[in-house]
């Protein structure tokens, strides 16, 4: 078996994902709650708006945690067009998470739907994301690992989705992001800890791009990306200011802006 070091960077990637996956929170959460004060096209734009920020916080999490995973033995190369569809699926099953939420008549039924699917969604973007990584061996499961993984991860989505229909000062959803990206980031970590490698060495070249080639400049893309959509939502007018939406719940039927 093939040595892993999840932290070959030392204490810099784990604490770099955290903060990742606390920014993509807090900003899905902060425009969720401004989805659920609006109607129409203004709601809907919200909701775009928190899945894309959730579903690219956590695959950077992701991607950035795995710039610290060294296996002794081999080199590690990623396969390009996987791991975009991995950041994809991301963003649409979270986008199904949020709309369930945003839209969903039943508060109840539509915590669990979206708790599920995008919980779901997060583990699909995990083991896509490990699916992508291309090295000399055979990659293997803890199946008892993976189920607690994806456990973890729809407790996970369903806290995120609860805490954006209950939550509404920063305060709050500051502290709710910071619990959800915990949560992320112990997924991601107990996902890593099911994998054992059975190292098989070759001098042969591996198919796919390097952690530095693809997946950093591809992160710091997207992390620029969530920092500066954060500053967008910080400096818009809230709820009560002036031009926003009369507020509307998810379990009524939305109308038309009040003027």
């Amino acid at each position: 078996m093939g040595h892993l070091d999840h932290a070959a960077l030392g204490w810099l990637t784990p604490a770099l994902s955290y903060a990742m996956a606390c920014t993509g929170a807090a900003l899905g959460l902060r425009c969720t709650v401004r989805a659920l004060a609006a109607t129409g096209r203004t709601r809907r734009n919200w909701l775009l708006t928190a899945a894309s920020a959730i579903g690219t916080g956590i695959w950077t999490m992701h991607f950035v945690a795995m710039l610290g995973f060294r296996v002794g033995g081999t080199d590690i190369r990623y396969d390009v067009p996987l791991t975009l569809v991995s950041l994809l699926v991301a963003v649409l099953v979270v986008c199904a998470g949020v709309f369930a939420v945003g839209y969903g008549r039943n508060r109840v039924r539509a915590l669990l739907f979206g708790g599920l699917t995008t919980g779901l969604g997060v583990a699909s973007m995990h083991y896509l994301g490990m699916a992508a990584m291309r090295l000399h061996g055979e990659v293997r499961y803890d199946p008892v690992r993976v189920g607690l993984s994806v456990l973890i991860a729809v407790a996970a989505a369903s806290a995120a989705l609860w805490a954006a229909l209950n939550t509404e000062s920063p305060l709050a959803v500051t502290l709710a992001s910071l619990i959800m990206g915990a949560a992320v980031s112990s997924m991601h970590y107990t996902g890593m800890f099911a994998v054992s490698v059975r190292v098989t060495p070759s001098g042969e070249t591996l198919p796919g791009a390097t952690a530095m080639q693809f997946i950093f400049p591809l992160a710091v893309g997207l992390g620029s990306y969530l920092f500066l959509t954060s500053a967008f939502v910080a400096l818009s007018p809230t709820a009560g200011g002036p031009g926003a939406s009369a507020p509307a719940r998810p379990n009524q039927p939305t109308g038309t802006t009040a003027p």
